[in-house]
C-alpha cells in the first residue's frame, strides 16, 4: 500500500487532500435532484486496485489501538461495517497525504487526539 500512495502522491504534487481522495474514487457521489436527497455512493473513479488496497488497510487499521476508537465511533453513528471502513480508508488517505506533504513521520498520539 505504501508504494501505491507514493505513486498517487507523486502524480499529484500540487493537489489537495480532497483531490487525492477523489482520484482514488473514495469520495461520495450525491444522487440529488431538486428537493430529493438521494443515497450517497462511492464515485468509484480511478483505479479499482487502489480502493481495494486502501479498504484492506482500513480493515487492518480498525483493529489497531490508534484507529479502533475512530472506527467504533463511525459504527456507533449507525454506519454499516463497509461504510465505516470506507470512512476510515478516506481518513487514512488524508493523514498519509498530510504526512507526505509535510515530510514528517506518523505520531500515533497525535492521530488519536485528532480523531
Amino acid at each position: 500500500c505504501g508504494s501505491l500512495l507514493v505513486m498517487i502522491f507523486g502524480r499529484m504534487p500540487a493537489a489537495s487532500a480532497d483531490a487525492v481522495v477523489a482520484f482514488t474514487g473514495l469520495d461520495p457521489r450525491p444522487n440529488d435532484s431538486g428537493k430529493k436527497t438521494g443515497q450517497r455512493r462511492l464515485s468509484k473513479k480511478g483505479w479499482p486496485e487502489s480502493r481495494r488496497l486502501l479498504y484492506a488497510a482500513a480493515m487492518s487499521a480498525a483493529r489497531t489501538k490508534t484507529w479502533k476508537d475512530f472506527y467504533q465511533a463511525q459504527r456507533s453513528k449507525g454506519l454499516s461495517t463497509t461504510a465505516a471502513l470506507v470512512v476510515l480508508a478516506r481518513k487514512l488517505m488524508r493523514v498519509a497525504f498530510s504526512l507526505f506533504k509535510r515530510q514528517v513521520m506518523f505520531a500515533p498520539r497525535l492521530a488519536a487526539a485528532n480523531t
